[in-house]
């Protein structure tokens, strides 16, 4: 049988989209998806594509027990979401959407760290063109933010990987040495797994996509970074105490939160925290673990923002302070929103209950009693704020400024229809998922003692959100994050370096507030020029160190190769 790389079919396919009519790069879109989801199905482990890169032996495709499930995951949620998205995408984002899950792919067949690093930067690309084909008021700005802070990322990890082909002779993409450059590598996966605090790029970023972005945006993005961490850095103790904390502070600032698809995203921060730290344990099933849930939080949390993503295409609205009473408008969404909210909560019969229970049995299996129970803990308020007070606050209750305008789409329905069956099948029969797992699993979350804890867990939390109902009313505000010093550092700068390049005038700012560079100020204005799409001084530091680490790579090419 003709082996494919189902990554490179996506491209392919992003290329021709570009290429065609609107009406016909929908066709190609799905056409592409299923023809890659067929090519990852018919790949067997051990398959591997190896090339020959200016002497340097590289593997531009590595299936095996690891990457296969990300793989597949990967490959049915992009034949899902060009089905969702068939109706509201653009061919610009319709290509970004393919090419981003073909950079996916890449990432996670990729066997060595050249290949794994081309994918990801341009993924990085890519997601740049999902965030901006809104075309809204602040998504340009979100998406350049995005931009330059995973162009930071990027150059830490292209750091990293030079400084190991130099020490080691090698670019093979294996366990990573906890060493200098481990340590560089660890950072560009851990900054784009949004580990706390630099997470606040990915609230930041989804909400600003189209309804059917975010939905592709939430695939790929943290989940290459759990597959990288899980390949690279297994049984690494910090990755337990930096998972814990996503998980706590993912689910404190989603119970915060207005915005439902900043509610979402927090969540998505918290869930990783929980693949996260079953990776800093590392045995076999803690990794098992990691790589079930990932695959079923890639399927539950594709199908809550579709949820909410039509919520969106048909209100025009997502606050919950703005929403309220849609359930007689919108039935059927909330039915399916709701299967990926018990999902996600660990609702037995729903997918993340034996991914979950897989996942945080491991870490307590491993030693880790105390980060085991703070994970039960963040479990709580998943179930609080997705299933409980989303839902409530947006369908229920009184409506408070928003009406259905228009009628959502049958291909929308289709597409949450496909991921509910798919979270439902898991959750009734976890062997679909669990036989796919790194290593043989003999994991039984149906067990009466599980199913009677996870039943008290949610139990008391509904009489919790029940008795503080009052306390939960909704509020316009928007979350006060870290993502705060990189928003406001470069118009602080272009303000005092603008006031300094003024000859002969007189600021009223205080003396200790006024940059004293003279030097700088009189190019200032030019280069700090207004716009939310402007690159600036941090963009092109970026790449200017990007373009040095490059030059060093071709410079030590040599010993590398030696």
């Amino acid at each position: 049988m003709v082996e494919f790389h189902p990554g490179l079919i996506l491209l392919i396919g992003a290329a021709v989209v570009v290429m065609v009519s609107q009406r016909t790069a929908v066709v190609v879109a799905i056409a592409t998806a299923a023809i890659a989801l067929v090519a990852a199905l018919s790949l067997g482990e051990d398959v591997t594509w190896n090339y020959d890169f200016y002497g340097i032996d590289l593997v531009a495709m590595r299936v095996d027990a690891l990457s296969t499930p990300f793989m597949l995951v990967f490959a049915i949620v992009a034949l899902v979401a060009m089905i969702y998205g068939s109706t509201t995408m653009s061919r610009t984002e319709l290509a970004a959407g393919l090419a981003t899950a073909g950079a996916g792919i890449g990432v996670v067949l990729a066997g060595d760290l050249l290949t794994l690093f081309i994918f990801w930067e341009l993924k990085v690309t890519t997601v740049v063109v999902l965030i901006a084909a809104r075309s809204r008021a602040g998504s340009a700005a979100a998406a350049m933010r995005y931009l330059r802070v995973h162009l930071i990322a990027g150059v830490v990890l292209l750091g990293g990987v030079i400084w190991l082909a130099v020490r080691s002779g090698s670019l093979a993409f294996e366990e990573v040495p906890w060493s200098g450059p481990g340590w560089l590598i660890l950072g560009g996966f851990a900054f784009c797994a949004a580990a706390v605090p630099f997470h606040a790029w990915l609230p930041d970023a989804y909400p600003a996509a189209t309804v059917a972005g975010t939905v592709i945006l939430s695939a790929y993005t943290t989940k290459s970074a759990v597959y990288a961490l899980a390949r690279g850095f297994p049984g690494t103790e910090l990755l337990i105490w930096v998972g814990v904390t996503m998980a706590v502070v993912g689910v404190i600032f989603a119970i915060l939160e207005d915005d439902i698809r900043r509610l979402l995203s927090y969540h998505i921060v918290s869930q990783v925290g929980f693949m996260v730290t079953a990776i800093g344990v590392g045995t076999a099933a803690a990794i098992n673990g990691a790589t079930a849930h990932a695959t079923a939080h890639v399927l539950y949390k594709g199908l809550l923002l579709m949820g909410a993503g039509a919520v969106l295409y048909a209100t025009g609205r997502s606050r919950t302070s703005e929403l309220g009473g849609l359930a007689r408008a919108l039935p059927v969404v909330l039915v399916l929103y709701l299967v990926g909210a018990f999902s996600i909560s660990g609702v037995a019969g729903f997918s993340g209950f034996p991914a979950k229970e897989l996942a945080v049995a491991s870490v307590g299996s491993g030693g880790e009693t105390t980060a085991q129970w703070l994970l039960k803990f963040a479990s709580v308020g998943t179930f609080a704020s997705v299933a409980l007070k989303l839902p409530a606050l947006t369908f229920f209750g009184t409506p408070r400024s928003a009406s259905v305008l228009r009628r959502v789409p049958v291909m929308m329905y289709a597409a949450m229809g496909v991921a509910a069956i798919a979270n439902i099948a898991i959750g009734v029969r976890p062997g679909l998922l669990f036989d796919r797992l790194p290593t043989a699993e003999a994991f039984n979350a149906y067990t009466g003692a599980k199913l009677a804890e996870s039943f008290a867990l949610l139990a008391a939390t509904t009489a919790g959100v029940w008795l503080l109902r009052s306390r939960l009313a909704p509020k316009a505000t928007t979350s006060l994050d870290t993502d705060a010093f990189y928003r406001e550092l470069p118009a602080r700068l272009r303000t005092r370096f603008a006031t300094e390049a003024a000859p002969g005038t007189v600021s009223d700012a205080p003396a200790d507030r006024v940059w004293r560079w003279p030097s700088l100020g009189a190019w200032a204005p030019e280069r700090f020029a207004p716009g939310p799409v402007a690159p600036g001084w941090l963009l092109g530091s970026t790449i200017a160190a990007a373009m040095v680490l490059v030059l060093a790579a071709i410079v030590m090419r040599g010993v590398v190769i030696g």
